[in-house]
């Protein structure tokens, strides 16, 4: 039975990194860094909008597309579908995908281009998404899938919260047919959501609900708003229970996994939830000290960094879980 592969990876950030106290200068705002850097795990992170690079979604999406294409050892041209998963796309309208694919591949090509929004669990949204119709599909050999973060474009002048937080960056894979004899492959994904919960934290304004106009703008209600504070334990309770029935899934012991791959957002609720998993925290690599939050793309990108320093190697099995707001929450099982 055909399966899919992941066969290169990539990242990109704009600009140059931004540490807790210059943020505070750039962005004229006032937060605890000492706090910040000793809970969240936040140091650095990069910001197109502050460094002025004017760079914006698509940016980032195509430059983390060429890295995974080049790691993978392909040429654009080799791509049967380009997958974007994100809540910050370029434009309401077309797809962010469709803007890569043009870009990457220079004009009309067989390609399948297309968006995922899932909040924060897009990307895991996507790639399960992929991985079945690379497997499902023989016309569909290659893709690549990419996960894209730009939310600090949304957050308002003197948010605090939101300039602390948030963070600029893509990661991508490359999906590839797996030989019946690969050991590596996609396995199986798990998908939970409650829509109920959908006035927390997001970007209301600019759909069909919410125009834009100049008197919401003068208002201030606008980009990125926390209508209703997030519960601190969220995570904790949602991700555990979701890797177990996960693995149970998969049928892969929880025990034999090697790494546990969770969305960046606080790197004290990622240590609870290993232990909550009786699994080691190192299991669960970390890159929110260097990146901030970068919502869809952060879970690539820890396991682009985690791949490159060794920590994950070919035949682990590997667990990806990320949750978003509204809320949706997902979840990848794989041997790399």
């Amino acid at each position: 039975m055909a399966k899919a592969k992941i066969i290169g990876t990539g990242v990109y950030a704009p600009g140059e990194p931004i540490g807790n106290e210059e943020l505070k200068r750039l962005a004229g705002v006032e937060f605890d860094a000492e706090k910040l850097e000793a809970k969240i795990g936040i140091k650095a992170r990069h910001l197109a909008g502050l460094r002025g690079t004017g760079e914006t979604s698509a940016d980032f999406a195509e430059k983390a597309a060429r890295a995974a294409l080049a790691d993978a050892g392909l040429g654009p041209d080799e791509l049967d579908l380009v997958v974007v998963g994100t809540d910050t796309p370029e434009y309401v309208s077309p797809a962010t995908a469709i803007l890569v694919q043009g870009r990457l591949q220079g004009g009309q090509r067989d390609c399948g281009a297309f968006d995922v929004g899932a909040s924060c669990a897009s990307f895991v949204t996507a790639l399960d998404a992929a991985a079945r119709m690379v497997a499902g599909d023989p016309a569909i050999k290659r893709a690549v899938v990419i996960g894209l973060y730009n939310m600090p474009a949304h957050v308002r002048p003197g948010d605090a919260f939101g300039w602390s937080i948030f963070a600029d960056g893509a990661g991508a894979v490359v999906l590839g047919k797996a030989e019946d004899d690969d050991p590596s492959g996609y396995i199986t994904g798990k998908l939970v959501a409650d829509g109920t919960q959908w006035d927390y934290v997001g970007v209301y304004a600019g759909g069909t609900r919410k125009p834009v106009t100049k008197e919401l703008l003068e208002a201030g209600t606008y980009g990125l708003e926390l209508l209703q504070r997030l519960p601190g334990d969220r995570n904790l309770k949602l991700w555990p229970p979701v890797i177990r029935a996960l693995c149970d899934k998969g049928g892969v012991p929880l025990e034999k996994v090697g790494a546990f791959v969770l969305t960046q957002i606080n790197r004290s609720v990622i240590e609870d939830v290993m232990d909550a998993l009786g699994r080691p925290r190192a299991l669960a690599p970390t890159v929110m000290d260097r990146y901030g939050y970068t919502g869809s793309a952060c879970v690539p990108m820890a396991f682009h960094h985690a791949v490159k320093d060794g920590k994950i190697r070919r035949g682990d099995p590997v667990v990806f879980c990320a949750s978003g707001a509204g809320f949706a929450v997902g979840a990848n099982l794989f041997i790399y």
